[in-house]
């Protein structure tokens, strides 16, 4: 059985992950308060609050980690730019997501810190196989996770969209280590 570190560092080239903390709520509320943030998420509702931030980071301080892990994005100097999670499914595969705050977008951040993740997941975590998706009008994350070694399935799910209160077409990917 693999022990899992309670709170994993990874360090990548520009960033740090690192269990989120409460001390992040107020960039956590700021970034995902921007509805083209939230939108691109299946749990984040929209509007979003510092208690959605605080409720979120209560719940990564508590994760069973290993089943769950959530990483802030951390750039030197700056803080939080975002998150990356890795999630056990009710199906029992483990999912990613995530989000960067809009002041850092097209930078390459998304996919050094989905890089770094899927590196820890395979180095630290002992995982293997791990799903993701994006929704059909949100190109530049598939890119991202084509960058950082999914293949696209075939397989189009409608998963539901909080901010958007509906059901959006996901196309999904699978990474295989």
């Amino acid at each position: 059985m693999c022990v899992i570190e309670q709170r994993p560092v990874i360090e990548t080239q520009r960033l740090t992950l690192r269990v989120p903390a409460l001390a992040d709520a107020e960039r956590v509320a700021a970034f995902c308060a921007d509805h083209d943030v939230a939108r691109m998420t299946t749990r984040m509702p929209s509007p979003y609050t510092r208690g959605h931030a605080e409720d979120f980071l209560a719940r990564c301080e508590t994760q069973d980690r290993s089943r769950d892990n959530a990483f802030a994005i951390e750039l030197a100097g700056e803080g939080l730019i975002g998150v990356v999670g890795l999630f056990t499914t009710t199906a029992g595969e483990i999912e990613m997501g995530y989000w960067i705050g809009r002041p850092y977008w097209g930078r390459g951040y998304a996919t050094e810190a989905t890089k770094g993740a899927l590196d820890w997941t395979r180095s630290a975590w002992k995982k293997r196989y791990v799903v993701a998706g994006h929704f059909d009008d949100n190109d530049v994350s598939g890119r991202v996770l084509v960058k950082a070694g999914f293949l696209y399935t075939g397989v189009v799910e409608h998963k539901p969209s909080i901010a958007r209160g509906t059901l959006a077409a996901t196309r999904m990917m699978v990474w295989l280590a």
